[in-house]
């Protein structure tokens, strides 16, 4: 393949750090890249600054790991929510998308992962304990697995199931209507939905 010949050390740089987002490769970054140099100094600064700070102010909830512009997320703030109902997800993406069914109602726990041996993850790399620490405070009736039916995703189900047996809470996991080996992030909000609402006890799997 022959490499292609940047008329300006500064683009091929701008194009080498776009192309380390995921999904974009150097072609399509070489237009995001000229497309900015056509924009406002004003719009380019303002993008540069919005990146700036989500770098370095962005915080992470201390109760259930949401993104959050403070301590505690809106959702684990809200009054409104059912505090004693807390749904386990992978990442920030599953949130959003259980949210946008508007079929849930309770708080989250944001594991930021799921076990993958194949990948180096364990289980003392994600927010297990933290659940864990959350259920023994008291106050949770129903923890709801909600992570991605793939066979990691399975495995960090059961192995939350074992920690979380010893209490006396109601361990749901979501139904299956989320085809089996798909990422629920992608997963569409009438089927998602439906599957929070028709959830099932793990137990019963």
């Amino acid at each position: 393949m022959i490499q292609q010949q940047y008329p300006s050390q500064l683009l091929e740089k701008a194009v080498s750090e776009f192309s380390k987002l995921p999904g974009i490769g150097r072609k399509t970054a070489l237009r995001l890249v000229l497309w900015m140099l056509r924009q406002d100094d004003a719009d380019v600064e303002q993008f540069a600054e919005a990146v700036h700070r989500l770098k370095h102010e962005v915080k992470y909830c201390h109760t259930c790991h949401n993104i959050s512009d403070s301590d505690v997320c809106p959702i684990c703030a809200d009054p409104r929510r059912d505090a004693s109902t807390v749904c386990v997800v992978e990442n920030i993406q599953d949130v959003m998308a259980i949210e946008n069914t508007q079929q849930f109602h309770g708080l989250y726990h944001v594991l930021g992962g799921i076990i993958s041996p194949m990948d180096g993850i364990g289980p003392s790399d994600i927010e297990i304990d933290s659940l864990v620490e959350r259920v023994a405070d008291g106050g949770i009736q129903e923890v709801i697995l909600a992570l991605s039916p793939t066979m990691e995703g399975d495995t960090t189900n059961f192995y939350i199931y074992r920690k979380l047996a010893a209490f006396d809470v109601r361990i749901s996991v979501i139904a299956r209507g989320v085809a089996v080996g798909n990422e629920l992030e992608y997963t569409d909000e009438v089927t998602l939905g439906r599957s929070i609402a028709n959830r099932t006890l793990f137990e019963d799997k």
